[in-house]
């Protein structure tokens, strides 16, 4: 038997070689897409952040899973999915060590001036080395401010004690487990704010959390502070961190999310020589993504077969 599954992009050769033994795989065209094919999918195989909500859903009738390939689903309306008996799978764990080592990447680079001095050393302009340019700040024996101490939070804490920074965290609430593991201090936002020295965004995009980092905790930043956002662009408001990188209130941002994504081309950020943007690196290496296109195929067939899925959301 072969299950009709949609998905919303041009897979990989590895993705369809697990997919096409069990399934015909088609390519949604949005509105273009035939209706009759629509009518007839059983499964949608989710890359990327295409907003799925209910209107779409009751296009697809026959539709019993919804498998996203990664952890963040706020893409996906899941109390719409619930409703019609729609299975949704997610990829959750599986990026959680590829996630920290890119924020903490992010964190050295913002710090130690890495992608200015890239551009600089291959500029006509360094003809000699001068030691008064380009002096950034230390990272061993700084504080980590981490917002967001779930799965991805606590593999920063892990590496934050490898160069002997102090590490405070916000949450909704407490993770004593965290605590115990990483020797982290709990701090409520504005304290955590005030004394950090580095300020990476961990959490999921909610209803809470979108905005979180706005005007009021940007100028609660240190002057020599650094934001670091490998969570999702909706979380910080960008117009006020555009003030916050031109003004002085903070000494500079990286970004592996931005919202939207990509950046219109003439964004004021894309300007800034104290920013750093990445192109949503989060997962991207070799060994993460291949276990999470395993994951999401074993819960889109699970879910299709009727079986339990390896991990079920909604």
């Amino acid at each position: 038997m072969s299950y009709n599954v949609l998905t919303n992009t041009q897979l990989s050769p590895t993705i369809l070689e697990m997919l096409t033994p069990a399934c015909t795989v088609t390519v949604w065209q949005g509105e273009a897409t035939d209706p009759a094919l629509l009518a007839a999918t059983e499964g949608f195989f989710v890359y990327g952040h295409p907003k799925i909500a209910g209107p779409l859903m009751d296009r697809m009738p026959k539709l019993r899973v919804i498998s996203n390939f990664g952890v963040g689903v706020d893409h996906i309306n899941l109390d719409d999915a619930r409703a019609r008996n729609i299975a949704v799978g997610n990829t959750p764990r599986l990026v959680d060590g590829a996630t920290a080592d890119l924020t903490f990447a992010l964190l050295m680079a913002i710090g130690r001036n890495v992608v200015i001095g890239d551009r600089y050393a291959r500029s006509a302009a360094f003809t000699h080395y001068d030691p008064n340019i380009l002096h950034g700040h230390e990272v061993h024996g700084a504080t980590l401010g981490i917002i967001g101490m779930g799965n991805i939070g606590r593999q920063v804490a892990r590496r934050a004690r490898g160069f002997d920074m102090r590490v405070l965290y916000h949450n909704r609430k407490r993770n004593l487990a965290a605590e115990a593991e990483v020797d982290a201090t709990y701090a409520e936002l504005p304290a955590l704010l005030a004394q950090s020295d580095y300020v990476t965004l961990n959490m999921p995009l909610t209803p809470e959390t979108r905005g979180m980092i706005g005007r009021a905790q940007l100028r609660a930043m240190r002057p020599t502070a650094y934001l670091i956002n490998v969570a999702r662009g909706g979380v910080v408001d960008h117009d006020a961190l555009v003030e916050a990188l031109t003004q002085g209130w903070i000494a500079g941002a990286a970004l592996d999310v931005t919202e939207p994504e990509p950046l219109p081309r003439d964004h004021p950020l894309l300007q800034l020589d104290n920013v750093i943007i990445t192109p949503h690196l989060g997962s991207a290496t070799v060994q993460t993504r291949y276990n999470m296109a395993r994951r999401a195929v074993d819960n889109l067939l699970a879910g299709l077969e009727g079986r339990a899925m390896p991990n079920r959301i909604a």
